[in-house]
């Protein structure tokens, strides 16, 4: 069964049908999702959505490298991006957290050898009756939200977390 969100709009189709709970393994596609996850907060998916393509381009193909060189004039270009969900602490996360994707880069190999040493590298598979049985955050969300905020990432609380790694197939919640 699907999910009731995915048929609320032909993005949200798509994004469920082609990206949702798949399992991935790439880091700049990690990256875009934490990303994206993080300028979600207190916001719809589909407003995110909307904007994908544009913050894309703004955020040069979300290319975690670039990004955590960006300095003053990249930060005011971004706050003025029509592309960007203009909030400062949300703009200032993610120069913050793609300098800190790297250092796990160079700790752990890749990012995605880090994510996935959480669940000994298989996804995390819960069936439910109820789509209202879905929670918002669960243990291992709170345990990778926890340590991520150790390493100095923002916008990392466990709801956003807990969505992130559905998106990235390491939680892949399914209805009966």
């Amino acid at each position: 069964m699907r999910f009731s969100w995915a048929d609320s709009h032909p993005l949200m189709a798509k994004y469920y049908d082609n990206e949702w709970g798949i399992p991935s393994h790439d880091d700049t596609y990690l990256f875009e999702m934490l990303v994206l996850e993080g300028m979600q907060a207190g916001l719809s998916w589909l407003t995110i959505l909307k904007r994908r393509e544009g913050m894309r381009t703004a955020l040069d193909q979300f290319d975690y490298q670039k990004i955590a060189k960006y300095e003053a004039d990249d930060f005011n270009r971004l706050m003025t991006s029509d592309a960007m969900i203009k909030n400062k602490l949300k703009i200032g996360s993610i120069i913050n957290n793609a300098q800190k994707f790297i250092e796990i880069q160079q700790e752990f190999g890749s990012f995605d050898r880090y994510i996935w040493s959480f669940t000994d590298f298989k996804p995390v598979i819960t069936y439910f009756e109820e789509e209202s049985l879905v929670p918002a955050d669960n243990a291992l969300s709170q345990q990778i939200s926890k340590n991520l905020k150790q390493r100095g990432f923002k916008f990392v609380g466990p709801v956003i977390i807990y969505g992130f790694l559905g998106a990235i197939g390491i939680i892949q919640d399914r209805l009966h």
